[in-house]
Order: structure tokens, then C-alpha cells, then sequence
């Protein structure tokens, strides 16, 4: 048969002490999950599809995917262009073009290039076609 403690003083320091170890146990575990959600969401920025970082007054594209009128498997689906009215956290954008404005996620969006030759970073970028 075991033994039954009748000190009050030493049960309560003994139980003091058994929840204060408890609460510790559930801080690590709350900091290790926090560590482990953070780590988890920079692998998936970083396997994005390019860092589209759009500022005021860029011109862009828009995917349209909704639009399925004509379903051509060669029609393209990239509508535009837009210009950047502002830009809002979480990769949200308002763009807007002769009929009005739009609010939409930035994953939809691309930049885009006129046809005309365009400078870039110092280089000068021409598009022209290729004689077949």
C-alpha cells in the first residue's frame, strides 16, 4: 500500500512546483511551433513564382481565368494593360484602366513590357521577331 502524505506545507510545494513546470512545458511547446510555422512560410515564399513587388503607377497584365467563353487551348488569357493605383498588404492590388478600377491578389498580375525597345537595368531590351 503506498504512503499518504498528511504535510500540507510540503503537498502544496510539491503541487506548486508540478504546475509551474507544466506551464514552462507549454511555452517551449508554443515557441517550437511558432519557430516551426515561421520556417514553413519562408519555404513557401520562397518557392513562389518571382518576387512581384508592384508600385504605383506600373503597368501590368491580368490573368484572367474566369473567362471561359471561348475555350481555345492557344488563346491567351493575360488581359491589359493595367496601371497600379495601390498597392495594400498581403500581396493585394487595385489596378484600374479606361473603364474603372479593380481590386485583385498580386499573383495574378505580371508586368509587362510594350513593344517598343525598353532600357531595364542598363540594358536595352528590343523584341522583335525571328525570321523562320
Amino acid at each position: 500500500m503506498g504512503k499518504l502524505n498528511l504535510d500540507l506545507l510540503t503537498v502544496g510545494d510539491h503541487r506548486f512546483h508540478q504546475l509551474h513546470e507544466s506551464e514552462e512545458l507549454c511555452d517551449h511547446a508554443y515557441a517550437h511551433s511558432y519557430n516551426y510555422k515561421q520556417r514553413t512560410k519562408e519555404l513557401h515564399d520562397r518557392r513562389l513564382r518571382g518576387n512581384k513587388h508592384f508600385k504605383c503607377g506600373d503597368t501590368t497584365l491580368l490573368f484572367k481565368s474566369w473567362l471561359k467563353l471561348f475555350p481555345e487551348k492557344l488563346k491567351s488569357r493575360w488581359y491589359g494593360p493595367y496601371t497600379v493605383k495601390e498597392v495594400f498588404p498581403y500581396r493585394e492590388v487595385e489596378i484600374k484602366d479606361k473603364d474603372g478600377s479593380l481590386k485583385v491578389n498580386g499573383h495574378r498580375l505580371k508586368d509587362y513590357i510594350s513593344e517598343k525597345a525598353e532600357e531595364r537595368e542598363g540594358v536595352i531590351l528590343r523584341l522583335t521577331a525571328f525570321d523562320a
